[in-house]
């Protein structure tokens, strides 16, 4: 066991945000599956989901990201841009459907999920637009953790992006006609050679620095 967790802080440490991808590498579609499947098994707040992924590999239309991404290579020279969404209405159908799958996939009763189904309508009924998009920004956080761990994991590069203009992600790739709203984007596929940052120490904290321990 001590020797499988020393192994996944390595690839913890040897993960970092890629500069410069190798634009002639491309990866494995198992690796893409891999991929689809980690973001789909990330925890999400009530299992509700308010997330979707993009998966593009269309160099004409990574090219079309880089102005709307600040300038940044990595989404054209990437093998593959994943674009974290958020849904755009949390109402009483997308719950409805959730519970729906609940029933089908456990087969619980109704009688066991209608409190809690009405009762997460009932909540979010209440909240304005903001915080509702608030809080499926926070899943969306939650799925690049997932997806950057699980990147370190299978070997694969990755430059987890905040910087770019969704409105105009949105509009390249048609969200906004799915009904969602780009709020991050992942760039991966494997380091260039040439890329300096890979040879760069991590700076982080130190340990002493970074957790708080309570113990009996």
């Amino acid at each position: 066991m001590k020797v499988m967790n020393e192994k996944s802080v390595e690839y913890l440490k040897w993960r970092y945000a890629v500069k410069k991808f190798d634009s002639k590498r491309i990866l494995a579609k198992e690796k893409v599956e891999g991929l689809k499947q980690a973001f789909n098994l990330t925890a999400t707040s009530y299992g509700l989901q308010p997330i979707k992924l993009l998966v593009l590999q269309n160099k004409k239309i990574q090219k079309q990201l880089i102005p709307c991404s600040y300038g940044q290579s990595q989404v054209e020279n990437a093998s593959h841009v994943l674009v974290i969404c958020i849904e755009n209405k949390i109402d009483k159908a997308f719950i409805t459907q959730y519970f729906k799958r609940v029933k089908h996939i456990r087969g619980t009763s109704d009688v066991v999920l209608k409190p809690f189904k009405e009762s997460l309508i009932a909540d979010f009924s209440k909240k304005e637009a903001n915080e509702v998009r608030a809080w499926a920004t926070n899943q969306a956080y939650l799925a690049l953790g997932n997806l950057l761990s699980f990147c370190a994991l299978e070997g694969i590069d990755s430059c987890p992006m905040e910087g770019f203009i969704p409105a105009e992600y949105d509009k390249i790739l048609g969200l906004s006609e799915k009904g969602l709203t780009s709020v991050l984007a992942l760039p991966v596929g494997y380091r260039a050679e040439d890329d300096m940052f890979s040879k760069m120490e991590k700076v982080r904290k130190s340990i002493e620095d970074s957790i708080i321990e309570i113990f009996e």
